[in-house]
């Protein structure tokens, strides 16, 4: 997200919040893709992470970006912290680590997806390559410690920052350490909202295997698949998981927003300046909780929009669907990760048979998945087989949903093309992080720096 809402609109009920929610529903041939991706910057000598200020810093990478791209500046305090593409729809933000994120325009084809994604990889080279700065698609960084990472001038973070060690051990670590791919998608009307979320949450754990791309901490294996994922699990209970709620009865807009008022805030933002009220939960701003502490005490939407854009279910719901699971990875995974989504969710026929495939599936097993995957990924053990046998049927269904998709497109080039790394492996039955580990015990001879000459863009 690369900037924090100012709607002054007042919130009268509770059922207004449920509403500005509704309002994401949208015809089908309406339907957009949103694609997001993280990437560390590095310094290509030192392999060190790069600064905020100076002449190979974040900084000076963004107002390279503004020169080259005439996107409109982003600031924080009179820094720099982002860019926004008023025209069609993207924008670039950073990380607390310095992560650099590209958050996609709304498009309609894979195909502009993909080039989206490369053309933006192309512009960053440009801009930073001359600064002697590189950049690692992986899900973690692999050498770097929590104390080497500089923290970006951006007031929320400072926020989160002093919050995180309240709620959990490895929040730092996610804000800091991790980088993802996540995808953006549609829903018609609450039903159609409700089974998309409930797949997504059931299915977003074989997305996580899939991607498992986080093998390395401070230099060497640490045991995980996934380390991202696991760091989710030690982060904030009140905020992140599989938010089990979904898949009971009377789950809709009111359901997840009545979840959402009692999270804890992390900032309320008036006029340039954010208010730490990490105390309060929304339901407690709405009954004055906050009167005397900020200004302007009365709610409003904009205070409601940056709240619920700092929860961190594994699958968020806004005016849209944000699948939050798969690590940060290669160009190619770019891609590939809306392809599988919109290949399972936007297809009427195919997310019926996605629904089958995960209707009986209980509470506990889904549970299972989730703390199975960060340590095992495809080999994660379920009922009679692995989390492998689940991943092939699930890219079965996304191929089918892309072919549906291509016989009713003019386009000339098959979306399917975007799931070949996904074929790729599970066809050998690796996830990245398997073959990362393979490499560093073999051909790399355990030299991790190795990562960051064959995995950088």
């Amino acid at each position: 997200m690369a900037r924090d809402t100012v709607d002054t609109t007042p919130i009268e009920t509770v059922a207004d919040l449920a509403a500005t929610l509704e309002e994401g529903c949208k015809p089908e041939d309406r339907f957009r893709i949103g694609t997001e991706h993280e990437k560390f910057g590095f310094c290509l000598k030192q392999l060190s992470p790069i600064p905020y200020e100076g002449s190979n810093g974040v900084e000076a990478v963004l107002e390279g970006m503004e020169s080259l791209l005439g996107w409109e500046r982003i600031e924080d305090a009179g820094k720099i912290i982002g860019l926004a593409d008023n025209e069609g729809g993207g924008a670039i933000s950073i990380e607390p680590g310095g992560q650099f994120e590209l958050s996609g325009a709304p498009l309609e084809n894979l195909h502009q997806t993909c080039r989206e994604a490369n053309q933006h990889l192309a512009h960053v080279r440009q801009i930073a390559e001359p600064m002697g700065v590189g950049f690692l698609g992986i899900g973690m960084t692999p050498t770097w410690t929590r104390a080497e990472i500089p923290r970006m001038p951006k007031s929320r973070y400072d926020i989160m920052t002093n919050y995180m060690p309240k709620v959990g051990s490895l929040g730092l670590d996610m804000m800091y350490r991790t980088s993802t791919i996540q995808v953006n998608l549609d829903f018609s009307s609450e039903a159609d909202m409700i089974r998309k979320m409930r797949i997504g949450l059931a299915l977003q754990p074989i997305a996580t295997a899939m991607f498992a791309n986080s093998p390395f901490t401070d230099g060497k294996p640490n045991g995980f698949k996934s380390f991202r994922a696991q760091i989710w699990t030690d982060t904030d209970v009140d905020r992140t998981g599989d938010i089990p709620f979904v898949f009971e009865q009377g789950f809709g807009f009111e359901r997840y927003v009545d979840w959402a008022l009692d999270v804890p805030m992390y900032f309320v933002k008036r006029g340039e300046t954010y208010y730490d009220v990490t105390d309060t939960t929304f339901r407690q701003f709405m009954k004055g909780a906050l009167e005397g502490r900020v200004p302007d005490a009365t709610p409003s939407l904009g205070d409601w929009n940056n709240h619920i854009s700092t929860l961190f279910p594994d699958v968020r719901l806004k005016k849209f669907i944000e699948m939050r699971g798969a690590d940060g990875g290669p160009w190619r995974r770019i891609c590939a990760l809306p392809a599988l989504w919109v290949g399972l969710l936007y297809d009427s026929g195919v997310l019926d048979q996605a629904w089958e495939l995960v209707k009986d599936w209980t509470a506990e097993e889904r549970a299972a998945l989730r703390s199975g995957v960060p340590g095992s990924a495809l080999q994660t053990p379920f009922r009679q087989g692995t989390v492998l046998d689940v991943a092939k049927d699930v890219l079965a269904l996304a191929q089918e949903g892309l072919k549906r998709r291509n016989r009713l497109s003019d386009g000339d080039l098959d979306e399917r093309v975007h799931l070949a790394p996904l074929e790729e492996g599970l066809a050998a039955g690796m996830c990245p992080a398997d073959i990362l580990l393979q490499r560093y015990n073999g051909s790399w001879n355990g030299d991790i720096t190795q990562v960051f000459r064959e995995y950088a863009y």
